[in-house]
């Protein structure tokens, strides 16, 4: 009988890590009898049908021992795993929690996949381990600035990026103006980075998609990881509320600089304050067999204050999810969740001057995604969402009794923004394999709120008030998506994809070191949505047995509706915002390489980006295309692990960028008594050059048989040879003769060493 017409049933469940309970993303699941396999999704769940029989089912997952099933196949059945890690591998340093072969074989590309191992081994600055200090790191992604959180992804603006936690949205990463994430690395799972292959499902945004996921908490026992570092310490918590059915996490961490002012010499400093904190927290429940539910929760805030100026920012978000299954084949993934990003800005009572500027933005959000495994051949996706946007920009009143100012206050602005997908991964082929979908958005302005009408020279002219939630215009977005790849061996493929992307927000930026002060605004009726078209291809080789990884990506990127600002344009409390926007078009292309190395005592990757990135817009420099704010035409970043003996590892990394484009004066007029700059053209020179040296050992305590308490020592220096990478350049008049003007560069970090004392038990 021909194994086609045999009735075909299904084995499904969830892959664990058998030491704390968690659920495994990406684990592989291969029956080698038909050559085929699926991989678990972020909630650990698998599905494969296959025709009656017997059956061999092996399940793997990078740095676990692999578990083989034997099954006979005459009925559906639920087939739940745990793997073991492997205690003997502790030795070697493990890159990404993967299968061997995702690289060549899976139908992502321009995806990078990181865990909290590899980013824990990176030198970082003052010893505080940062995810997207790690990422930036990563072929086709830039830093902003130094020492940002901010980055670039193929040339696009730091606003392109969608960066969730956990299914909420992100919309300020960075605590102490960008110099580290929101991200604690001690409460994160998974690190998935889409520089342009952007599932589906996701969407508003034209560069990439950083999605987080925090752990899912010990569900077996109760267990604890913390750190003690040169300026905040860290802890976690984490354990069962139920054994085997429900598990808790909480983690935090602060900085403790301030605790220290009070004993300063110099009294201006005793009442200053400079900290953050955040807090994570996430509960895990196993209703039954079909039903799962996890609530996750963050919470943030920076706080600068001192004799002459007060700054706070901060996010909380928080989401609650619903896994349920229909059946072995149905997969259903349901999320309510909340964010709200708040800032303000003023100086102290006291003074006639006395100020406090408030602004925020808060997001309710709902969405529903259902994944169906029909057959081996396929896996269906499909599923909706809907989002309310509430923008602030900004109210300034005057602070304390003593103060003179009146309120002045922008009104807020509201949107919903809603979408619906559909997509298929298909495998044609034992050699072929694709992946198809299209993505349908809308964005829709409501009421109440002010709008302006402008004219050709972008002065206001007019405006109208709604006065009540009514829908008064709406935007609509077709985004088809297509990638795939064809297997050449069983070490190297050919990969490709085309996507076109739609972003309704836009940040309005005062410098590209990103500052908490930067606003979000929506499209409107008189902002288009900004739009992207991209062009990928790729090979992928690997070498003995997977140990080697190497990859080459061609990209191109076309972006209409592209938003940029006039010179000397006015960005924070101006009501007439839309007046400031210059809208044109935009393109950028490169080529990406990589190599890397996954295991054994020697690890890491070395990465080379050739890139560029332009812009063209009738009412700025004159019309001619000028380069995008983060074109960056090379970029290199070595980074490299070393396992001296099982207790001592040694980490670092080197980096290279060319320097971000930049306008300058070039001259200088006399206008009624006054001295005057002369601009450049947009972006006509360019910041020096940047490169950087980083290094790290960590010093494992003895291990010892049952030792419940592990700890360890990271020593690490950043900038270890002490270059003056230029943060900003600024042009001063010398204050002897009005007639010469000189170049001032400033500076941010010498040498910094850092040391950081971890523990769990």
């Amino acid at each position: 009988m021909n194994p086609s017409d045999l009735k075909k049933f299904t084995i499904s469940g969830t892959i664990k890590n058998s030491a704390n309970g968690e659920l495994l993303i990406g684990a592989t699941i291969y029956c080698p009898e038909v050559q085929s396999g699926t991989v678990s999704n972020y909630y650990g769940f698998y599905s494969i049908s296959l025709p009656q029989g017997e059956y061999t089912i092996r399940y793997s997952y990078v740095g676990f021992a692999d578990v083989e099933k034997k099954v006979l196949l005459q009925s559906n059945q639920k087939l739940d795993i745990s793997l073991q890690p492997l205690e003997e591998q502790l030795d070697e340093v493990v890159i990404t929690g993967k299968r061997g072969d995702e690289n060549v074989k899976a139908t992502e590309m321009s995806v990078v996949k990181l865990d909290s191992k590899t980013i824990n081994k990176i030198p970082a600055l003052l010893g505080e381990t940062d995810i997207i200090k790690a990422i930036q790191l990563l072929p086709g992604v830039q830093s902003t600035s130094e020492g940002s959180t901010g980055f670039s992804v193929r040339g696009g603006s730091p606003d392109q990026n969608l960066i969730i936690l956990d299914e909420a949205t992100v919309y300020n990463a960075s605590h102490l103006i960008g110099f580290f994430s929101i991200f604690n690395n001690d409460a994160i799972k998974d690190v998935a980075l889409y520089k342009g292959d952007i599932p589906t499902a996701y969407g508003g945004r034209l560069s990439s998609l950083l999605d987080v996921r925090m752990k899912d908490g010990n569900n077996l026992k109760m267990s604890a990881t913390g750190g003690i570092g040169t300026i905040s310490s860290r802890l976690l918590l984490e354990g069962p509320l139920l054994r085997n059915k429900s598990s808790y996490l909480i983690s935090g961490r602060r900085t403790y600089a301030d605790l220290f002012l009070p004993l300063a010499k110099n009294e201006d400093l005793r009442d200053n304050k400079l900290y953050f904190y955040d807090l994570n927290a996430r509960i895990a429940h196993t209703l039954n067999d079909r039903n799962r539910i996890y609530f996750s929760a963050y919470m943030g805030r920076d706080i600068f204050k001192n004799k002459y100026a007060e700054m706070g920012f901060g996010n909380r978000m928080a989401s609650l999810r619903w896994n349920h299954l229909f059946s072995q084949k149905i997969f259903l993934n349901t999320t309510a969740s909340y964010t709200s990003y708040i800032y303000n800005v003023g100086t102290p009572p006291g003074e006639a001057s006395s100020f406090i500027w408030k602004s925020s933005m808060d997001d309710l959000s709902v969405r529903s995604d259902f994944t169906i495994y029909p057959n081996p051949k396929n896996t269906i996706r499909f599923g909706a969402s809907s989002t309310l946007h509430n923008f602030f920009p900004g109210i300034t009143k005057g602070q304390g009794n003593e103060s003179l100012l009146i309120e002045f206050k922008l009104p807020r602005q509201y949107a919903l923004e809603h979408a619906a997908y559909l997509s298929n991964e298909q495998k044609i082929s034992p050699l072929l394999t694709i992946k198809y979908g299209v993505r349908f958005s809308a964005f829709q302005n409501i009421g109440p709120g002010t709008y302006y009408t402008y004219d050709d020279l972008h002065n206001p002219v007019d405006s109208i008030t709604y006065r009540t939630p009514k829908i008064f215009h709406t935007w609509f977005g077709f985004e088809p998506r297509v990638s795939l790849v064809w297997i050449l061996s069983e070490q190297s493929s050919l990969k490709g994809s085309y996507s076109h992307t739609v972003q309704y927000l836009t940040l309005a930026q005062n410098s590209t070191a990103g500052t908490p002060l930067d606003v979000w605004f929506p499209a409107s009726p008189n902002v288009k949505p900004q739009a992207a078209e991209q062009i990928a291809a790729g090979y992928f080789r690997n070498f003995s047995k997977n140990q080697y990884e190497t990859s080459v990506e061609a990209y191109y990127k076309k972006i209409s509706h592209v938003i940029d600002f006039k010179d000397h344009a006015m960005l924070l409390l101006n009501e007439y915002l839309e007046g400031e926007l210059r809208f044109g078009s935009g393109y950028a292309y490169g080529l990406e390489f990589m190599v890397r190395k996954n295991s054994g005592r020697l690890s890491g990757w070395i990465s080379y980006t050739w890139s560029r990135s332009w812009r063209t817009i009738q009412d700025i420099n004159n019309g001619k295309k000028y380069p995008a704010p983060y074109d960056k035409p090379h970029s290199v970043a070595v980074v490299v692990n070393y396992s001296l003996t099982p207790r001592i590892e040694a980490s670092a990394n080197w980096v290279y960028s060319t320097g971000l484009p930049v306008t300058f004066p070039t001259g200088r007029a006399v206008i009624g008594g006054a001295i005057v700059p002369v601009y450049s053209d947009r972006n006509a020179y360019r910041m020096p050059d940047y490169h950087r040296l980083d290094c790290a050992v960590t010093f494992k305590g003895k291990e010892k048989p049952d030792k419940k308490w592990h700890h360890e020592f990271n020593l690490s220096v950043y900038n270890a040879y002490a270059r003056k990478n230029a943060w900003s350049i600024n042009f001063v008049q010398d204050k002897s003769d009005p007639n010469v003007t000189f170049a001032v560069k400033t500076y941010l970090f010498s040498v910094i060493p850092a040391i950081t004392y971890n523990f769990n038990f």
